[in-house]
C-alpha cells in the first residue's frame, strides 16, 4: 500500500523531496522515511525531542500539514542548505561599490536556495550627474541585468533554479523604464517585477490629478497619475507583468511597523520584508480536514484544524533555530523577529465538500471564518510558545499591540500577547503551493480555485511506448469515490470560467487575517476589455488587498489549460501532439545524423571541434547528444564533464533550448573575444552559440534567441482552446500562471518554489 494517491504524486515525491546520497541511491525509502526525516530534526531542538518527533510526524503524516519544499528536501540532510524560502536582500546603496556588494550577496543566498526580493529604487535614475567622475548614471535598469545574468548561472537547492522580485516605487524617475522592461522578451527573465504603489498615487489615480517622479529631493517630472496607472495596466494586460503591491497599506498593516519599513517582497509576494528579512513557510491540507465531504452535514473539523495550526506553528518555529542561513544579518534579522508564514491549501477543495462555490458570497464568508480561526489558533499557540521559550527578542507589547493585524484581533488573544508576549512577530501568509499541492494528491492550490478537475498526462518510455496517467483533482476523485459518474454539481467552478472580481472577492476575504500577504492569481479571459481589467485591479485596492497579480492568455503570454466548467472529463490531445518528456533516457540509436562545427577562440592555440548528433521523434529532428574535442588538453576535463552534461539534458527531452540561455550567460572574468563582429564573453558562450545555431539548423527552434519553433502539426486541442506554453522541464504544454509563477500543470515545476 502507498500514501500516494497518484502517480505524479509519487514521482514529484521522488524528484524533489526524497533524500537520496550522492549516488542517487535512496536513502528515504517511503514517505514515511521522509516524513520521519522531517519531524525528527525539527524536533532536535526541544527539551523532550521523543514527544515532539512523534507529535510532529502525526501532523506531516497523510499530508496534513504540508512544510514548504525548502523544509521537506532539506530538513534533516546535514546539507548545507537554507530552509528558509524568501529573502529580501539588504538596502542597495546608491554607489558603484555597494551595488555589488550586494550583487555578491545575492548570489550567495541563491546558491544556498533562497528566493530573493530587491528593491531597486534607491539607485539614482539614468541620466543623474555622478559626481567625481565627471560621468551620468546608467541607472537601475542596467544593474538588474547584471543581477540577471548572476541569477541565470546559479542553480537553486535540489532542482530548483533561483527566481528573484524586483520592485521600484511609482514615484522613482525611471519607472516608466521598469513598467516596460520585460516586453522585452530577452531581458530580466530571471526576475518577477513589481510597481511599489503608495496610497498618494490611487488617491492622485483617482482624483486624476499630477504626479511628480523624484530622486534625492529633485523632482525630474511630471506627469499624469492616470497616464502612468495606465500604463501600468497596459503592460499587465499585455505581458502579464509587472504586477502591483499596495506598500503603504503592507507598511501599515504590518505588527513591526514601530521597527521595520518594508520595500520589497519575496519572488511571489506572499511575504513582504524588511532589509535581510527571511521568512519560512508551510502549509495547512484544509481538504484533508473536511468531514463527511458533500453531505448535508459536511464539516472542516474546528478541534483538528485548531489542533493542527498549533502543532506547525511549533514545527516552523524551530526551523528559526534548526535552518542555516546564506548571510549572518540573515540569520540576525530572523532570530530579532523570529517571522513565520502559516498558511493553507485545498482551500477550493474544502469550499467544494461543503457545496459551496468558489467566488461566491457565501464561499468568501467561510474563507474569512476559517482565515480567522487559524489566525487565532497561531497567535495564541505562540503565546504559549512565548511563555516556555521567551518572546521574539525586539518583542515591545504596548507597540505591538498598537500596530498592524494587531488592531483587529479580538481581545482575549491580544490580553494573552499583553499578558506573556509573543514568540513569532508575524505568524500567517499564503504561499504558492503548486508543486507540494500536487505531491499532496493533487488538492487545489493555495486558495486558488480548482484549476482543471482532470488532464491527462502522456510520459514516453525508454522503448518508444507511451503510457497515459489521468491527474485528477483532489475534491473530484472524492466525489467519483462516493457517487461514481454522476455529473458535478453546478457549483464545481475551475480557474478559467470564474469571473475575474470573484478572484478578488476571495483574495480580499482571506486577507483579512493574513498578517503577511498572499499569493495569488486572478485569471481573466483573454477577451476582457482593457477598461473590465482595470477595475479588477481598482477592485482589489478598494477591497483592502495587498498586491494584485493577474493573468490574461494571449499571443505573447501564452495560452493554458482549460476545460469546460461542467464537464470533468479530462482534457485530450490530439494524436499529433508531441510527448516530449522523457520518463528515462532514449537509448542510442545505431547511427545518427549530425554536423561538426569548428571554433577558433582567440588566443588559443587549437580549435574546438562541436559534433551535434540529432535524433528523429515522430517527424520532428530534435537535439540528441554533443561531443566536443580539441587538441589543448588544458580543456580536456571541463569538456568531457560538458559533452557528458548536456547530452544527459538532450537525452530527457523536453525545451532544452534553456542549454543555450545559460552557456550564452557565462562570463569569463579574464574577458571575452569579439568573433565575426559580436562580443562573446567566454568559450562557454561561443560553444552555446554554436548550439543555437544548430537547433535553428534543424528547426527546433525559431532563431537566435528565440523559443521553440512553431510546429503547427504538434499542436494540443484542448477542449477547443490552443496549448499552453512548454514546460522547460519536462516539455509538456501545461504551463500556467498559478500564484504569481509559471508552473507546470504535468511535473509542477516552477521556478518560484
Amino acid at each position: 500500500m502507498t500514501r500516494f494517491s497518484a502517480p505524479i504524486a509519487e514521482q514529484i515525491w521522488d524528484m524533489k523531496y526524497r533524500l537520496k546520497g550522492p549516488d542517487g541511491a535512496a536513502i528515504d525509502g517511503t514517505i514515511e522515511d521522509t516524513w520521519r526525516r522531517i519531524a525528527r530534526a525539527l524536533a532536535a531542538v526541544e527539551t523532550d525531542p521523543a514527544l515532539w518527533e512523534e507529535r510532529f510526524y502525526q501532523a506531516l503524516e497523510d499530508f496534513k500539514y504540508l512544510p514548504a519544499g525548502r523544509i521537506t528536501a532539506g530538513a534533516g540532510t546535514g546539507r548545507a542548505v537554507t530552509l528558509f524560502n524568501c529573502f529580501v536582500m539588504g538596502t542597495i546603496p546608491d554607489s558603484m561599490a555597494g551595488i555589488f556588494d550586494m550583487l555578491k550577496e545575492a548570489a550567495l543566498t541563491m546558491q544556498q536556495g533562497g528566493g530573493i526580493g530587491y528593491d531597486f529604487s534607491t539607485i539614482r535614475p539614468r541620466g543623474a550627474e555622478v559626481k567625481g567622475v565627471a560621468a551620468d548614471a546608467s541607472g537601475p535598469l542596467s544593474f538588474m541585468d547584471v543581477w540577471d545574468a548572476m541569477c541565470r548561472t546559479i542553480m537553486s537547492a535540489g532542482s530548483r533554479r533561483g527566481a528573484m522580485m524586483a520592485t521600484m516605487r511609482c514615484d522613482h524617475p525611471d519607472i516608466e523604464s521598469f513598467i516596460e522592461a520585460k516586453q522585452d522578451a530577452a531581458r530580466l527573465r530571471m526576475f518577477n517585477l513589481s510597481v511599489l504603489v503608495t496610497d498618494p498615487f490611487m488617491e492622485a489615480v483617482k482624483a486624476d490629478g499630477p504626479w511628480d517622479l523624484t530622486f534625492g529631493g529633485r523632482v525630474y517630472k511630471t506627469l499624469n497619475a492616470r497616464d502612468l496607472w495606465n500604463k501600468i495596466m497596459r503592460a499587465t494586460y499585455d505581458y502579464a507583468e509587472p504586477g502591483v503591491i499596495f506598500i503603504d497599506r503592507i507598511n501599515k498593516m504590518n505588527n513591526l511597523r514601530y521597527c521595520e519599513t518594508i520595500a520589497a517582497t519575496n519572488p511571489c509576494g506572499e511575504q513582504p520584508l524588511p532589509p535581510y528579512g527571511a521568512c519560512l513557510l508551510g502549509s495547512v491540507n484544509l481538504a484533508r480536514l473536511v468531514t463527511n465531504p458533500f453531505e448535508a452535514d459536511a464539516e472542516l473539523n474546528p478541534q483538528a484544524l485548531d489542533e493542527l495550526v498549533r502543532l506547525a506553528v511549533r514545527m516552523m518555529d524551530n526551523v528559526v533555530d534548526a535552518s542555516r542561513f546564506p548571510l549572518e544579518a540573515q540569520a540576525q534579522e530572523a532570530q530579532a523577529k523570529r517571522r513565520i508564514g502559516l498558511g493553507v491549501t485545498g482551500l477550493a477543495d474544502a469550499l467544494l465538500m461543503l457545496g459551496l462555490r468558489y467566488g461566491s458570497e457565501e464561499a468568501a464568508t467561510q474563507t474569512e471564518a476559517w482565515m480567522k480561526a487559524i489566525a487565532r489558533a497561531s497567535y495564541l499557540a505562540s503565546v504559549d510558545l512565548a511563555k516556555e521559550k521567551g518572546a521574539f527578542p525586539l518583542f515591545d507589547a504596548e507597540k505591538y499591540l498598537a500596530s498592524g493585524n494587531m488592531m483587529q484581533m479580538d481581545e482575549d488573544v491580544r490580553d494573552a500577547i499583553r499578558t506573556h508576549g509573543i514568540r513569532n512577530a508575524l505568524l500567517t501568509s499564503i504561499a504558492p503551493t503548486g508543486t507540494i499541492s500536487l505531491y499532496a494528491g493533487n488538492v487545489s492550490s493555495g486558495i486558488e480555485p480548482v484549476f482543471a478537475y482532470a488532464y491527462k498526462r502522456k510520459v514516453l518510455q525508454k522503448d518508444g511506448s507511451r503510457t497515459e496517467e489521468e491527474v485528477v483533482d483532489y475534491a473530484v476523485k472524492l466525489w467519483r469515490d462516493k457517487f461514481g459518474d454522476k455529473d458535478l454539481p453546478d457549483y464545481f467552478v475551475n480557474a478559467q470560467t470564474l469571473p475575474p472580481l470573484d478572484h478578488v472577492r476571495m483574495q480580499a476575504a482571506a486577507q483579512k487575517w493574513i498578517d503577511s500577504s498572499i499569493s495569488k492569481t486572478i485569471n481573466c479571459p483573454e477577451d476582457i476589455s482593457f477598461d473590465d481589467f482595470k477595475e479588477v485591479y481598482m477592485a482589489a485596492w478598494d477591497q483592502g488587498c495587498k498586491g494584485c497579480t493577474t493573468y490574461r492568455p494571449n499571443d505573447v503570454t501564452g495560452s493554458v489549460l482549460s476545460v469546460s466548467e461542467t464537464s470533468e472529463k479530462a482534457p485530450e490531445a490530439e494524436t499529433g501532439a508531441e510527448v516530449v518528456y522523457l520518463a528515462e533516457p532514449l537509448d542510442r540509436p545505431q547511427a545518427l545524423e549530425g554536423n561538426t562545427y569548428k571554433v577558433k577562440w582567440p588566443d588559443s592555440e587549437h580549435a574546438l571541434y562541436i559534433t551535434i548528433n540529432d535524433i528523429v521523434i515522430a517527424g520532428h529532428r530534435r537535439p540528441f547528444e554533443v561531443f566536443i574535442n580539441s587538441k589543448n588538453m588544458e580543456h580536456f576535463a571541463w569538456t568531457v564533464a560538458l559533452t557528458r552534461m548536456i547530452s544527459a539534458v538532450f537525452r530527457r527531452g523536453g525545451d532544452v533550448s534553456f542549454v543555450v540561455e545559460e552557456l550564452k550567460a557565462v562570463f569569463d572574468p579574464r574577458g571575452g573575444a569579439w568573433m565575426q563582429g559580436k562580443y562573446i564573453p567566454s568559450i562557454l558562450a561561443a560553444i552555446g552559440g554554436v548550439i543555437e545555431r544548430h537547433l535553428v539548423s534543424i528547426g527546433f527552434i525559431e532563431g537566435e534567441g528565440m523559443g521553440l519553433k512553431e510546429d503547427p502539426s504538434a499542436k494540443v486541442a484542448v477542449m477547443g482552446a490552443p496549448r499552453g506554453p512548454a514546460c522547460p522541464s519536462c516539455g509538456a504544454f501545461e504551463m500556467r500562471m498559478v500564484e504569481g509563477c509559471m508552473t507546470c500543470g504535468s511535473c509542477g515545476h516552477s521556478k518560484c518554489s
